[in-house]
């Protein structure tokens, strides 16, 4: 099989690089290990705890023991299915803040400021919220909505934060991220609206664009040029050529694997697994990064929260409304409100972010707590603690080891133990006065370094936001592994797209910025780009002396 480009993963910036590619009538093979998304699992936007959970649809990556956290080793879902994560992620919707952009072209991503990057999250979007239009997209395939916010606890959120003195916003993708106010998800009418719905179904459409089932296990490399890609299937390896370009979309865990089965990384590593280096690349697998958080909980006095429906019966009840009608409980992913603050005076953008859900659980969906109650998620947004995904061994079907090095730096338990303290303030307002009982999580009694630093290493989980094992800077940066049109640095015909180009990690969740890369690569690739917006975001005025 032969195409202009080979596309390894369906993920969410696969899917947009073979919407737009195939669109520009140029011929595209997209390889998938995994299989199709249908059914009610991965479609209904409230049963987001079961795709995640499932072999059938998740790599079932784990990470090596943690240090910092007792040893523990922690979930890192990513998705084997079409789609990728955006087929089981919680369907949130954050582009990330105009300086996380900003930093990135200082940092030597040239052409990925603030205001390079606002006309392609333009592009992606048709929105159906609320606020000012202006700074949102009207007609791009990704639509994105928000929940009917009918729970009181989730208007109870967003006014306990105005109480504490925070502001609120209309529309944190807009122009003012900081302050509470609604959520929004990629779910449209109803259904879980996936990179797989929004792109890769209607470019699957068109002859240009084939999808191609099976494991690919290394770029193949001819006299320092990417000519194709290696895959098993069918009991077999064969190899699907390219006549122009290979693209790597297949996440920060897989793409860097990918890149040192081929030859590309840090020379002895490779050697070290019987791999001829091919290009000696020191930055591959390194620079990952993720967001970590608790689940901050309360008791509820009143019998408003989700709990009354945490039964079969309640389970069964959303379950069929949503079959028929594509309505009710079954249509939301339950995050309807949020917030993005300042941790301390000083800090110039917000560095944390709140989840707030109307029922006390665990995210994996396998334990509600005792009884009604509600919980806000919370973390940091920039940990400035750093891991890495190097090779097991040179068996493309191995896992790859993946060490995030969480909570390595001081700075990390000081911004925790403050997103846990301004939490419980928020909590404590008088808008959750009718409803807030005791606190089931971390529990009243934690109140020193200790106790809550000991809360932390046992209860700590990864949001499922890794990132940034494949560098994007300038061609002189030892550590970058893609130059700013996504060029594998050293490898004629190769390119890298997805989360793992990153930077620096950005602010909230990453699948709309995963989605961005797919849209903005698809242009170098193509030798177009939109012109640049010079919109100016949002900044507290006090952000010198005042957090909030």
């Amino acid at each position: 099989m032969r195409a202009d480009y080979v596309i390894v993963g369906a993920g969410s910036a696969g899917c947009a690089l073979a919407y737009r590619l195939s669109e520009a009538g140029k011929s595209v093979i997209v390889i998938e290990h995994g299989g199709s998304d249908a059914g009610p699992f991965i479609q209904m936007p409230a049963a987001l705890s079961y795709p995640m959970n499932m072999s059938r649809y998740d790599w079932g990556y784990q990470s090596e023991p943690e240090p910092h956290l007792n040893n523990r080793r922690l979930a890192c879902p990513r998705g084997k299915v079409i789609g990728g994560s955006s087929s089981i992620n919680g369907m949130v919707y954050v582009r990330g803040h105009a300086r996380d952009y900003d930093h990135w072209a200082e940092s030597g991503a040239d052409g990925w400021a603030y205001a390079d990057v606002l006309p392609y999250f333009k592009r992606l979007e048709t929105w159906h919220g609320e606020g000012d239009a202006d700074w949102r997209g009207k007609s791009g395939p990704l639509h994105i909505s928000r929940g009917p916010r009918d729970n009181p606890l989730v208007q109870a959120f967003v006014k306990a934060g105005e109480e504490a003195g925070y502001h609120t916003t209309q529309d944190y993708n807009g122009e003012k991220q900081e302050g509470f106010g609604p959520f929004e998800a990629t779910i449209h009418k109803g259904r879980r609206w996936s990179a797989a719905n929004a792109y890769l179904k209607p470019a699957l459409k068109r002859e240009t664009c084939t999808l191609v089932r099976g494991l690919a296990q290394r770029v193949v490399i001819e006299e320092g040029r990417a000519v194709g890609v290696e895959v098993f299937r069918n009991g077999k390896a064969e190899k699907l050529h390219a006549n122009h370009e290979v693209i790597l979309a297949a996440s920060s865990i897989n793409s860097p694997k990918l890149l040192m089965l081929s030859g590309i990384g840090p020379a002895d590593h490779l050697k070290e697994h019987g791999i001829t280096p091919i290009v000696d690349r020191s930055g591959v697998g390194q620079n990952l990064q993720d967001h970590l958080e608790l689940y901050i909980q309360m008791a509820s006095k009143q019998p408003v929260s989700l709990y009354k429906y945490w039964n079969l019966i309640g389970k069964g009840m959303i379950g069929a409304q949503w079959l028929f009608t594509k309505t009710g409980l079954g249509a939301s992913n339950q995050f309807e409100s949020c917030g993005f603050i300042r941790s301390d005076a000083g800090v110039d953008y917000p560095d944390i972010q709140f989840h707030f859900l109307p029922i006390a659980v665990r995210y994996d969906g396998q334990a509600a707590a005792e009884g009604h109650g509600f919980q806000a998620h919370v973390g940091p947004m920039r940990s400035p603690s750093r891991g890495s995904v190097s090779l097991r061994d040179s068996d493309p079907a191995s896992d790859p080891v993946i060490r995030f090095n969480y909570m390595s730096t001081e700075k990390d338990w000081i911004d925790f133990r403050k997103a846990i303290r301004l939490t419980r303030e928020i909590f404590s307002q008088p808008a959750f006065e009718p409803y807030s009982g005791h606190e089931i999580q971390p529990g009243d009694a934690a109140q020193s370094y200790e106790d809550l630093d000991a809360f932390i290493r046992e209860h700590a989980e990864s949001a499922y936001h890794p990132c940034g094992t494949c560098k994007m800077g300038r061609q002189d940066d030892p550590m970058a592994v893609v130059d700013p049109d996504c060029r594998v640095i050293g490898v004629e015909g190769l390119r890298v797209a997805d989360s793992s180009i990153f930077p620096r990690i950005t602010n909230g969740n990453l699948n709309g910025p995963s989605i961005l890369v797919g849209e903005k690569a698809s242009d170098h690739i193509l030798e177009r780009k939109l012109p640049r917006e010079n919109a100016q975001p949002w900044m507290h005025p006090n952000w010198e002396t005042a957090q909030r």
